[in-house]
């Protein structure tokens, strides 16, 4: 466990966070790795919210997206490969006061941490989780993960990769209590903040599917989709998201959808001519687990700042012999 740079968090008066202080270490990201652009979008997103440092949260596991904590000036929790979730309600459950995030690469989430994946889903606890989509293992140097794509050479299958990639968006769209779904691509930095905005604003449990570039290992994954804008199709809907003039002269697919339609959403990520960018799905009315859930006993900051009045009575002068107030 590791966190923020000041040496108390006791706050006497309002404060306005600058971008820099939700920076940590320097990144050590490979130059033009899709992750440095997700970062920069989360830190921004942590400045235009004013998260207090101290209320917030980043969980991973293991990989490259895994190294995302570390560089973030707030709290951090980098955990073992395919547990960032459970680690993320764990301290959501007990913290529900605390902005949590969540940041696992595709083997991270889609291979060893499926189970978690599946329940977190079901689950519906209010978190942020963001899934840095290179269809490759970086870290582990070149093996196939769960979205590689058929026919991929790769450490672990030097005759190419044989099996159809998984979705996980369909996957995720499938799961009972499922409440808010999304994709976008690391490189429409309008789309991606705006997109990890509306996630963070959601009830619930809001999955966000990145697509990023791997410039080490998959350095022509994308280029189809980077050559020709056209190949990308962002979701109209009521309350989705709007791109700004400049974004949407670029890239001028459309797709009208409704996403509050389950069956659309499902269809609409199950495209194999276009990639789909924006909100799938979105539902406010599903329940969350943190909700049903609510611990009864008072939750950290109430209970210490409680057990040190009552410490602080026992020595205090109160007027007329009157005691403590509420005595």
């Amino acid at each position: 466990m590791f966190g923020l740079k000041s040496e108390s968090i006791l706050k006497l008066d309002e404060e306005y966070h600058e971008l820099g202080d939700y920076a940590g270490k320097e990144s050590r990201w490979c130059p033009g790795c899709g992750d440095n652009a997700i970062l920069a979008a989360t830190q921004k997103l942590c400045r235009d919210k004013q998260l207090a440092p101290e209320k917030t949260v980043f969980v991973s596991g293991i990989g490259c997206a895994a190294r995302f904590p570390h560089y973030m000036g707030t709290y951090g929790f980098h955990g073992l490969h395919g547990r960032a979730l459970p680690v993320a309600q764990g301290v959501k459950i007990r913290r529900p006061d605390l902005n949590v995030f969540v940041n696992m690469g595709d083997g991270d989430c889609c291979s060893i941490g499926t189970a978690h994946w599946i329940h977190a889903i079901r689950m519906n606890m209010k978190m942020v989780a963001m899934l840095h989509d290179n269809n490759i293992y970086g870290l582990t140097k070149n093996q196939a993960s769960p979205t590689t794509p058929i026919g991929r050479n790769t450490a672990t299958t030097p005759h190419g990769s044989l099996l159809k990639a998984m979705n996980p968006l369909t996957v995720t769209l499938g799961v009972t209590n499922v409440s808010f779904v999304a994709q976008v691509v690391e490189w429409i930095p309008d789309l991606l903040y705006k997109v990890i905005e509306q996630a963070f604003n959601h009830k619930g449990f809001a999955f966000v599917r990145i697509l990023q570039r791997c410039p080490h290992f998959m350095p022509t994954l994308w280029d189809q989709l980077l050559a020709n804008p056209d190949n990308l199709a962002v979701l109209d809907s009521e309350n989705g998201v709007q791109l700004s003039d400049a974004t949407a002269k670029v890239y001028k697919t459309r797709i009208a959808h409704d996403n509050s339609d389950l069956h659309a959403a499902r269809q609409i990520a199950s495209l194999e001519d276009k990639v789909p960018l924006g909100i799938l799905y979105r539902d406010e009315s599903v329940p969350t687990y943190d909700e049903l859930k609510r611990p009864r006993r008072l939750h950290a900051p109430e209970l210490a700042e409680a057990v040190l009045n009552k410490s602080f009575d026992r020595f205090g002068i109160f007027p007329n012999n009157a005691g403590p107030i509420g005595d």
